[in-house]
């Protein structure tokens, strides 16, 4: 399969399954927003548990939920108020506005090849030099002066590079002016920070270890693609970990195999996974990798775990005056906390572990003449633990029964579990329905049912069938669906 037909189906089966569906889609859609449906909401919800219990069902790591709303000097201190900008360039033409990065990743390797080509004869620059000039947002004008605009088509019509700031702006109270502005959070982070001192105490914790939260977040990025993968809200899953400062190595690496391990753990194929160590790192950060997901466009980062030092306690504690430090009442030491941070997508994971999990197989079909045909099997082979519905139950017939049996059992499953009741169509047809919602067990009450007690549960991935008792349901899925 092609690699871009996948990003469509994916895309195509989420809205009809109702896993995704475009926001505000009856007034045209919002541009880089995204509502959950019934399946979505579900599985985005089991990502977030499954990492949840990952990250604070220990010792070491205390979860929060901090508001999104925090006073703008939190965001001073931060450096997102004077660093948190992308360089933009508009087409004269059309009025389009482009990161201007985005535009240069755009372009393609013949375009790209001549373009560096161009520029080193006019300046006589080697290939460090030229390198470093492209990059440089400064240039820009010059740089894509014989690049056509993405928009209108039109070549040599960009403007120098202008920064802009990536925050959203809103006003508490009534009186709109500078006095009153707040800002949307772009991060988590900065929330548990500024809760560094209140956890500590309140957990009674001892260092190493870590603050925990999920919560949205908001940035106003000019060019959203990629479905889920670049929006301007999203949900950040982060955990950030104090630690002695010369124990930061150690715990760089410790992290970065957990994190890993976690998405392999939960479906993601390995050999879809890629660390990527960054070269040029962020004005907090003595090291960063990112975890890379092998998406339809491209490798594109799903967790980044950074080594932030002591950056952001320093900084906080500059801006506003309180002591964020940490005293070590054995060896007698006082220092600010270095902090390994690990910050991964809600929506990109979801994403990941959707498209990981789509697949298209031939499978046998036997005709109503006895023959045999293959036919396409849509399916989403979605770990059990993240499945947004564990299990589907069906009466073979709607006779003798067996619907009251069926009702019955998923009654008794709910207790547990998110179970869909379906009675409509030919067994097959309902099989197929919940391959493509990613269940992972199908229960058929039969005419064996009626005699013995017992049920056919069908696995999704095998499709192999096998005999259950209906009262040891609930055990033998939840048996399944251990990590």
């Amino acid at each position: 399969m092609a690699k871009t037909d996948i990003t469509e189906k994916v895309v195509s089966l989420a809205k009809r399954r109702g896993f995704v569906f475009q926001s505000s889609e009856i007034y045209g859609g919002l541009n880089g927003c995204w509502d959950y449906g019934p399946l979505g909401v579900e599985m985005l919800n089991n990502i977030k548990q499954a990492w949840w219990k990952e990250m604070t069902y220990r010792e070491n790591v205390e979860g929060i939920d901090a508001a999104i709303l925090m006073h703008p000097r939190v965001w001073e201190a931060s450096g997102h108020v004077e660093n948190f900008t992308d360089p933009m360039v508009d087409c004269r033409e059309c009025k389009a506005r482009f990161r201007y990065d985005i535009l240069l990743e755009g372009m393609s390797e013949k375009a790209a090849k001549k373009m560096k080509e161009d520029l080193k004869k006019e300046l006589n620059f080697d290939d460090d030099k030229i390198k470093s000039f492209i990059d440089d947002p400064d240039n820009s004008e010059k740089v894509l002066s014989t690049v056509n605009c993405p928009n209108c088509g039109r070549n040599g019509t960009f403007t120098k590079a202008r920064s802009f700031n990536l925050m959203f702006k809103t006003y508490i109270g009534p009186v709109e002016d500078s006095s009153n502005i707040v800002f949307l959070r772009p991060e988590t982070a900065q929330g548990i920070y500024v809760n560094f001192l209140n956890v500590k105490e309140a957990g009674r914790q001892k260092l190493p270890f870590g603050i925990a939260q999920i919560g949205k977040a908001f940035r106003n990025e000019i060019n959203t693609k990629n479905f889920l993968f670049r929006t301007r809200e999203f949900e950040q899953m982060e955990m950030q970990f104090f630690i002695n400062p010369k124990d930061d190595g150690e715990w760089f690496e410790y992290w970065k195999e957990q994190r890993i391990n976690w998405f392999v753990k939960h479906g993601i194929k390995k050999e879809k996974l890629n660390i990527h160590v960054h070269d040029k790192l962020a004005h907090y950060a003595k090291a960063a990798v990112d975890i890379e997901y092998e998406f339809p466009f491209g490798w594109g980062e799903i967790e980044g775990i950074h080594n932030r030092t002591d950056f952001d306690l320093k900084r906080h504690t500059e801006y506003s005056g309180k002591k964020l430090e940490y005293f070590d009442d054995q060896t007698k030491e006082r220092f600010i906390p270095y902090v390994i941070e690990t910050s991964a997508g809600a929506s990109r994971s979801f994403m990941a572990f959707l498209i990981n999990a789509y697949d298209e197989e031939q499978v046998a079909k036997e005709n109503s003449d006895g023959s045999k045909s293959t036919e396409v099997r849509t399916v989403l082979h979605i770990h059990p633990s993240l499945a947004p519905v564990k299990a589907a139950v069906f009466p073979l017939v709607n006779r003798d029964g067996m619907q009251d049996i069926a009702h019955n059992i998923t009654e008794d499953l709910r207790k547990n579990f998110r179970v869909f009741y379906d009675d409509s169509g030919a067994v097959g047809r309902r099989y197929r329905r919940q391959d493509e919602c990613g269940t992972p067990y199908c229960i058929t009450v039969d005419s064996e049912t009626l005699t013995n007690d017992s049920v056919t549960v069908r696995e999704r991935d095998s499709m192999e069938q096998v005999r259950v008792h209906k009262d040891k349901l609930t055990s033998y899925i939840t048996e399944k669906l251990t990590v």
